[in-house]
């Protein structure tokens, strides 16, 4: 089924990114990793700060970041084989083509969000239940970690 095309269209609050025929689609759900093909059963779920991967009609591997958000996938109908398809709906936070982020800058973010990590896991004597700013720095680190991920992958591995 991998070979079957199906639509992606990934959409933030700066506007549309990507929409076009795909082959396949990875994204992290928020209950996990999800693998998306034509004919994947219809599903609507949260997803993580994570990397968006997909393969194009001309086997070319991309990589975008997602801040969260939600993942639709619905049937759609094919006219032109009178099949079943499937359309897959991104709504994003915020969304960045992996080449589009600068590397050098996210590696700083990271480095940032990895010291507040630790200070905010420091200055409480550990983690709490409940604790504001650990949550938060947990979550700032994983969102740092995501986009220098995806400028990494994309630097380095899709060129």
């Amino acid at each position: 089924m991998a070979d079957v095309p199906f639509v992606l269209e990934v959409v933030s609050a700066e506007g549309r990114l990507f929409r076009g025929l795909v082959r396949s689609v990875r994204i992290s759900g928020s209950e996990g990793e999800l693998g998306i093909l034509h004919g994947h059963a219809p599903l609507l779920t949260a997803i993580k700060p994570g990397l968006i991967s997909y393969r194009s009609m001309e086997d070319k591997d991309e990589v975008m970041y997602v801040s969260g958000g939600l993942l639709e996938v619905q049937p759609a109908f094919n006219e032109e084989s009178d099949d079943a398809a499937v359309s897959v709906t991104v709504l994003a936070d915020t969304a960045v083509r992996g080449k589009e982020i600068d590397e050098a800058k996210a590696e700083e973010e990271a480095r940032a969000a990895q010291e507040a990590f630790e200070n905010a896991q420091n200055s409480s004597g550990g983690a709490k239940a409940g604790d504001t700013d650990y949550a938060t720095a947990i979550v700032n680190l994983s969102r740092a970690m995501a986009r220098l991920h995806a400028a990494q992958i994309s630097n380095h591995h899709y060129n």
